[in-house]
Order: structure tokens, then C-alpha cells, then sequence
């Protein structure tokens, strides 16, 4: 008889995905950082999406929470305030 250990309680994960298709100089823009994959775009869009990325990210530090402990209307505001 095989004792079986208890599987340890898998920690919540939460990432953001941004997805732009402006581009059409032909690049393949893709950015990845702490909590985000951002991947097409114009250079413009993308530098949009890489900025707000990056405020999200500060936002969340500086109210000391993980992406994956806020709500989905807290992360609204987040980004809201996070836009250019």
C-alpha cells in the first residue's frame, strides 16, 4: 500500500495579455514583463500597451497587492487610471 502525500494548495496566477493588430510595417513587436505579455501592434499601439503594463504594475505595488489578490472592478480602476 502506497501512502499518497497531499497535493500542495496551488497559488492563484494572473497575468495580463495584451493583444493589438495595427501593425502594418511588417514587425512582430512582443514584450513580456513582470505580470503582463503584450504582442503586436504599431509602434505607437504598443508603446500604449507597454506604458499602461508598466502603471498597472506600479499601482499595484504601490498599494501592495498582487495582480491575482484584486478584484475585477479594482483592476478596472487600475487600468483606468493607468491609460495615457
Amino acid at each position: 500500500m502506497s501512502s499518497r502525500l497531499p497535493k500542495p494548495k496551488e497559488q492563484p496566477k494572473a497575468a495580463l495579455l495584451g493583444l493589438a493588430f495595427d501593425a502594418e510595417d511588417g514587425h512582430k513587436r512582443l514584450t513580456r514583463g513582470k505580470n503582463f505579455l503584450l504582442a503586436g501592434g504599431s509602434e505607437e499601439t504598443h508603446g500604449v500597451m507597454q506604458e499602461t503594463a508598466i502603471k498597472v504594475n506600479e499601482q499595484l505595488d504601490a498599494r501592495g497587492k498582487k495582480l491575482e489578490e484584486v478584484s475585477s472592478q479594482e483592476l478596472r480602476d487600475i487600468v483606468e487610471d493607468s491609460l495615457p
